[in-house]
């Protein structure tokens, strides 16, 4: 009993110091994003955080970098890890057009692609069809390397430590909420004074947690953190570069379209389910 305790202790103060060290280090990037200049890079330093406040926490500790979970056994969890953000984001994207919260072909955003691409002139659906190849394949490699310092932190880090002490549902749940409070800054610059900003702030938190729901099950079931950090790059990808741009948008489309509008939550809630159901199956 008195083993527990005191690796119960150990694992409450892991979670407490990489917390507070993450905030430190998060509040000083998003000084620089909100009072300076919202730019990538300072972006890019905010998303490495994560991963460098575990690394600090783990060498106060005295615990090796090699207890985070580098390794993967099992390339399945890869894949399904890539396909199914793409399959609740494309489900969400179908059900805006078809109710006419949006509209498929934003032609603004095909000739960019196309003048990006090189194809101008090209037939319409091969600009399309190539860019979305590129982006499915190279923007999801590239975009892995700002992922993963945030996938360090939260699922290669936070989730097993959490894990240690609490059930699937519960550390799922935490995950998600701190892992989405920690995003309401850049929410706030984007919708201070829309009047919608609790709105956004909302959906876009629902959908965190729905998610997180599903890459903590990959997470612990493959005992690594290389899934959530692929899933991550793709969930970001299909719905910041692919879907969202080639949707045409109206007047009802703030309240659904993107990770801050309604329709990708609730899909992403329902697909979340079945992997809280399953977890509870598996006794995970």
């Amino acid at each position: 009993m008195t083993r527990s305790i005191k690796a119960n202790h150990q694992t409450w103060k892991a979670i407490v110091l990489f917390l507070g060290i993450l905030t430190i280090l998060s509040s000083i990037c998003y000084y620089a994003i909100l009072k300076l200049n919202p730019t990538s890079i300072y972006i890019g330093a905010l998303m490495m955080c994560p991963a460098i406040a575990s690394f600090i926490t783990l060498k106060i500790l005295k615990r090796s970098i090699t207890s985070i979970p580098w390794s993967l056994k099992n390339i399945k969890y890869l894949k399904l890890s890539y396909l199914l953000p793409i399959g609740y984001i494309t489900i969400s994207y179908i059900f805006i057009w078809m109710f006419g919260l949006g509209n498929l072909g934003n032609q603004n955003t095909i000739t960019e692609w196309s003048q990006e691409l090189g194809l101008t002139g090209f037939n319409t659906s091969l600009t399309i069809l190539a860019m979305i190849l590129l982006l499915a394949i190279v923007g999801v490699v590239k975009n892995i390397g700002s992922t993963l310092g945030e996938e360090i932190g939260w699922r290669g880090f936070f989730v097993f430590e959490l894990r240690k002490i609490l059930p699937f549902g519960s550390t799922s749940i935490i995950s998600g909420l701190i892992w989405s409070i920690w995003h309401w800054p850049i929410i706030w610059l984007m919708y201070n004074g829309s009047g919608q900003l609790i709105f956004h702030i909302t959906a876009f938190t629902i959908m965190i947690v729905a998610i997180s729901v599903i890459m903590t099950y990959y997470t612990i079931k493959s005992n690594s953190l290389w899934p959530a950090a692929l899933f991550h790059s793709v969930h970001n990808i299909f719905i910041q570069k692919v879907f969202t741009p080639i949707t045409t948008t109206n007047k009802a489309s703030t309240f659904w379209v993107d990770e801050y509008g309604m329709m990708i939550p609730i899909v992403a809630s329902i697909f979340a389910i079945v992997f809280w159901r399953k977890a509870r199956k598996e006794h995970l």
